[in-house]
């Protein structure tokens, strides 16, 4: 499968559409409109180096994300896109996974935006770029102009403000790389329409009316496009996943921390352990003096590297589970402990299984991460000991390598 012919396929099929089928009133959701999405799709997918895979995922969606509204209804364009990326990658002979995966990033951009997984935030953030560039302004108007357009009526301006500015100040960039780069230039498109929406409650002054009630009155005009949230269970938002990720990652780093610090004192001691075997045990018939302070040198150095070598010790679970396991939530998934010895369908179908029940899910991300503290908190205690043992060793050891030369020279 060759992703970069594929991609180019799906540029000219979706291109050509447009070419055969245009409609005048669609001045915001047009060619330009598309290929800017995937101008931004194809920044943010850099800045995060996707495989070729993945790459394909994110062009394929981006290129067919709006084409329901050419070929379908406003309302179900997401729906309406999807089919037709589908048709598309049926004819490409496209895997069914990746199939799949695309559907998902056209669908994830279904407003109120509810992204899965980082390719689908990509593409979410890529289809609303505009609203953290300068460009905004303009595109803005130019929405307007086609939502009047195809409802055959006028939206006040003051209306159309206001619900922009609710629009803005409800959204948010899903991936970092578009929070950092965005949310600046997206402050300011947000004070720019508050300040319009100032002006225009000023006039609306003059003419003695308010602008509440105008913008109470025609708002409801615009919540047509607007898809209401389906009732669904409630999940855990995207600060609790944060939170997951964050706690994770900030386990894992501590642990390389500790790794490391245990690697510098097995490397520190070894080198002093060789050089008393190698060098100063043989001096020791000439000098008496220094056996004892020797004998505490080599016994710091060993005990020391015997903790750091504690704390590094891997232990490995026996690796497997058993449907009755899954079925009664009882192994942890996410550890590769539980899971080495087991085959590649097996493991699969384990995960599928957890996936589908997100209690079991979150649970067993809460076990991950409990078991990364208790793992991480042995790991530090033996390196403190180790790290004690050393300091206090030395110590010692170079105080009685003093006293021995000092009090006890030998006379030769």
């Amino acid at each position: 499968m060759q992703t970069s012919v594929i991609i180019d396929a799906a540029q000219q099929y979706v291109t050509a559409q447009y070419q055969d089928h245009p409609n005048p009133d669609l001045v915001y959701h047009n060619l330009e409109h598309t290929r800017q999405v995937v101008a931004a799709a194809a920044q943010i997918s850099a800045h995060y180096r996707l495989q070729d895979t993945d790459l394909l995922v994110v062009y394929i969606a981006a290129w067919f994300h709006d084409l329901g509204y050419l070929l379908g209804e406003s309302k179900t364009h997401e729906e309406t896109g999807a089919t037709l990326a589908l048709n598309f990658l049926n004819e490409q002979k496209v895997p069914l996974n990746i199939q799949e995966q695309v559907s998902g990033c056209i669908m994830a951009t279904k407003m109120p935006q509810e992204p899965h997984n980082l390719l689908e935030e990509i593409v979410c953030d890529a289809d609303l770029f505009n609203f953290g560039t300068k460009e905004f302004k303009k595109r803005t108007k130019v929405l307007h102009e086609e939502i009047e357009l195809t409802h055959k009526k006028e939206i006040p301006g003051a209306a159309w403000t206001a619900e922009t500015l609710k629009l803005l100040e409800a959204h948010h960039y899903h991936t970092a790389y578009c929070q950092a780069l965005l949310q600046e230039q997206k402050e300011e498109n947000i004070a720019w329409l508050k300040k319009r929406l100032e002006k225009q409650e000023a006039k609306a002054e003059k003419k003695g009316e308010k602008l509440e009630e105008v913008v109470a009155k025609e708002s409801k005009k615009l919540k047509i496009d607007k898809p209401k949230k389906e009732n669904k269970e409630p999940k855990a938002g995207r600060g609790v996943e944060t939170m997951f990720r964050t706690t994770s990652a900030n386990h894992i780093r501590l642990s390389a921390m500790a790794d490391s610090k245990a690697h510098i004192m097995i490397s520190v001691n070894s080198i002093i352990v060789s050089v008393i075997l190698g060098v100063l045990f043989r001096k020791l018939e000439d000098y008496p003096n220094l056996i004892i302070p020797s004998i505490l040198f080599l016994t710091t150095g060993v005990v020391t590297i015997i903790f750091s070598v504690l704390a590094t010790r891997p232990n490995v679970n026996k690796g497997q589970f058993t449907r009755e396991d899954i079925a009664n939530k009882k192994t942890n998934l996410l550890f590769f402990g539980n899971f080495h010895e087991m085959q590649l369908e097996q493991y699969a179908w384990g995960m599928t299984e957890m996936m589908k029940d997100s209690d079991y899910l979150y649970g067993s991300m809460i076990q991950d991460i409990y078991h990364l503290g208790v793992v991480l908190g042995k790991k530090y205690k033996q390196l403190r000991i180790a790290y004690n043992i050393f300091m206090f060793g030395l110590i010692i050891s170079v105080l009685a390598f003093v006293i021995a030369v000092l009090f006890f020279p030998v006379n030769n």
